[in-house]
């Protein structure tokens, strides 16, 4: 397996503007989310990118990575069917070759040298198959993501192969249907928002597309059959993924890449001034 094309979703109603937020980077640099996300695939060594949008919203994208090194391709959605739908619009762009897959309103900061992107794809090359990037997740959060369940791969630490998907499941359904061996007492495989999927995804949404009646599916759904046609991983990604589109999303997603970039004493110092500032006041009130 090679993977040389990437495909990220930023179609949504609800997601369209969160592209087009800026942050700084861990070299202090100001970049949109969407650099950042495309800056993720290129350190994966993947250049060939689709960006699925929402019609006329081509060109501020096209403008927002005209200093990034990559070949874009804008694919338009225009019916809101959904994120399954989004990445079924990108199937003229990928043809016959497997891809990395991001959503367009996550950021990773990860650890590891080369970033998350880079090992999630030398995994699925190793291994010759799908893969999904997954974290470890209490199961109060499950509303918020697709989940997993399997076993890990003999010898293969944090990696684990697939036999059931559910989009959202509830605690019950989790532990009915989710539990993976070695992992603690309510917590789960939940989906990182980042996958190398083969070429077969597609078949499999167009028939789900065609059988349904308002024209939406979901992901999780066409992952659950992949797992039962062929070799289907789960990898454990041990950086952090921050949603720009939920409460303070930006916030933390802006603290995490300034703390682990050139600037980490600088903004470190400025935190503990800020929170000094507000013991003083408090106290000071407290003396009134």
């Amino acid at each position: 397996m090679r993977v040389k094309k990437a495909v990220i979703t930023a179609a949504g109603r609800a997601q369209r503007n969160l592209p087009m937020q800026t942050l700084f980077d861990q070299q202090g640099a100001e970049r949109s989310v969407l650099s950042l996300v495309v800056r993720e695939a290129l350190s994966a060594g993947i250049d060939d990118i689709c960006v699925v949008v929402w019609p006329g919203d081509e060109e501020p994208y096209a403008k927002l990575l005209s200093d990034d090194a990559a070949r874009l391709t804008f694919v338009r959605q225009t019916e809101a069917q959904g994120y399954a739908h989004a990445i079924w619009c990108a199937r003229g762009f990928v043809q016959d070759e497997p891809f990395l897959h991001f959503v367009g309103d996550h950021i990773y900061v990860s650890p590891e040298s080369g970033g998350c992107a880079r090992h999630l794809v030398e995994t699925a090359v190793a291994e010759d198959c799908a893969i999904s990037g997954v974290q470890i997740t209490h199961e109060s959060l499950l509303p918020r993501y697709g989940t997993v369940g399997g076993q890990q791969v003999p010898g293969k630490p944090g990696l684990y192969r697939v036999d059931k998907v559910l989009e959202k499941p509830t605690p019950t359904q989790a532990e009915q249907y989710l539990i993976v061996p070695g992992l603690r007492s309510a917590q789960y495989l939940c989906f990182y928002g980042m996958h190398v999927l083969t070429p077969a995804v597609f078949d499999i949404l167009s028939v789900m597309l065609a059988d349904t009646r308002d024209g939406r599916v979901s992901l999780s759904s066409a992952l659950a059959v992949l797992a039962q046609r062929e070799q289907y991983l789960a990898l454990i990604q041990r950086g952090r993924r921050f949603d720009v589109g939920v409460k303070y999303g930006l916030f933390t997603a802006q603290l995490a890449l300034a703390l682990s970039g050139e600037d980490r004493e600088e903004v470190l110092t400025e935190l503990i001034k800020v929170l000094a500032l507000r013991e003083a006041l408090s106290e000071h009130g407290a003396n009134v």
